[in-house]
């Protein structure tokens, strides 16, 4: 939001300070509300930190929420801590619908998998998710995986 104020300032250079005041109102009552709402420090923190403080920010008890994908930005210690701050909303009421391939989301306690590799989606177990085996397996043999991919 900043570059967009500074956009308006170029836009309106030369103009009445009235002006200006009133181009640059949306932008400052946005950057505003996200300040109160995220704090003024966001780009501080990481990648995976922000988006931490931006779902602590929110959710809320009794919410209902669809997510993509949230562990993108994480690290393996900001799954754990998304986790964490997952079981916290459930306990509280909250249900959550999450599209993921991230084994470690997968195995969060009584989570229902859904496979959408055939349709109708069936329900699958943890250990026949693709993604979960292929973890397994190159934790168990990296060297197994990097042999086949070096050798291209």
């Amino acid at each position: 939001m900043l570059e967009e104020l500074e956009a308006v300032d170029a836009r309106y250079q030369g103009r009445s300070q009235l002006a200006l005041t009133l181009a640059r109102a949306p932008y400052r009552k946005s950057l505003y509300a996200w300040e109160e709402r995220y704090g003024t420090d966001l780009d501080a923190n990481s990648h995976g930190e922000t988006f931490l403080k931006v779902f602590q920010a929110r959710f809320v008890p009794g919410g209902l929420y669809l997510l993509d994908e949230p562990e993108t930005p994480l690290s393996f210690n900001g799954e754990l801590a998304f986790m964490g701050l997952l079981s916290e909303m459930v306990q509280q009421d909250s249900q959550f619908i999450i599209a993921t391939h991230s084994p470690l989301l997968m195995a969060y306690p009584n989570a229902k998998i859904y496979s959408f590799d055939s349709l109708p989606p069936q329900v699958t177990a943890f250990d026949d998710v693709d993604s979960v085996r292929l973890t397994r397996d190159f934790l168990n043999n990296p060297d197994r995986f990097f042999r086949y991919l070096l050798e291209r």
